[in-house]
């Protein structure tokens, strides 16, 4: 699933904790996003850029993975590592970021051109974490089409950008999955933006 997604972040609707050891003393965080080559972390610890930090954490239902990373950027309590995996905890980091997708658990966001056109896809779960992402790319880079053909579940929030990006900005949905088609159907129901509870809510691909 993730083919040539290696740096796009992942997103969560609920972020991962995650323990970090630095300078011999253990602290915890919270993952703000995750890719394959690293994690952005927010953590009260006082990580310095170019140290090394230890990284132990699960993705929801995940084996517990242990990762040396590098410090590479900061900003606020946010800090951006990059892994230096081996590889078994690089094997463990790809199987639990597709087994989130595939649950709904966690998301990606991307944009690309195709036949002239700007096609946002969004892989794994719709929801109100691709806000920031969403409004992003409909607003600053510009977006024709919607591709959510890879969606394995569905949220009202993410239901509700949907709208907005069809209501307010002319953009058209393109490929769609089974759950996506079933919960946009209720949600084109009721006029204006809200979206009603409907049962591909959350509703996730055989």
């Amino acid at each position: 699933m993730l083919d040539q997604r290696r740096h796009l972040r992942i997103r969560f609707a609920s972020l991962p904790t995650i323990s970090l050891g630095y300078g011999g003393a253990v602290g915890e965080g919270v993952i703000e996003n995750l890719s394959l080559s690293g994690l952005m972390v927010r953590t009260s610890m006082p990580l310095e850029i170019s140290h090394n930090v230890g990284c132990e954490f699960r993705i929801f239902q995940s084996p517990l993975i242990d990762v040396p990373a590098a410090v590479v950027s900061r900003v606020g309590d946010v800090f951006g590592v990059r892994f230096q995996p081996g590889p078994i905890s690089q094997i463990l980091i790809e199987d639990a970021i597709n087994q989130a997708l595939l649950d709904g658990n966690a998301s990606i966001l991307s944009v690309h051109e195709l036949g002239g056109k700007k096609i946002m896809r969004i892989t794994g779960g719709l929801s109100g974490a691709l806000r920031n992402d969403f409004m992003h790319a409909l607003t600053r880079m510009g977006v024709d089409e919607i591709d959510v053909e890879s969606v394995t579940a569905v949220e009202q929030a993410g239901l509700a950008l949907c709208l907005v990006a069809t209501t307010r900005h002319g953009v058209t949905i393109g490929a769609q999955s089974q759950c996506f088609a079933e919960a946009w159907k209720f949600a084109q129901a009721v006029p204006g933006d809200s979206v009603p509870e409907t049962p591909g809510r959350g509703q996730t691909l055989e």
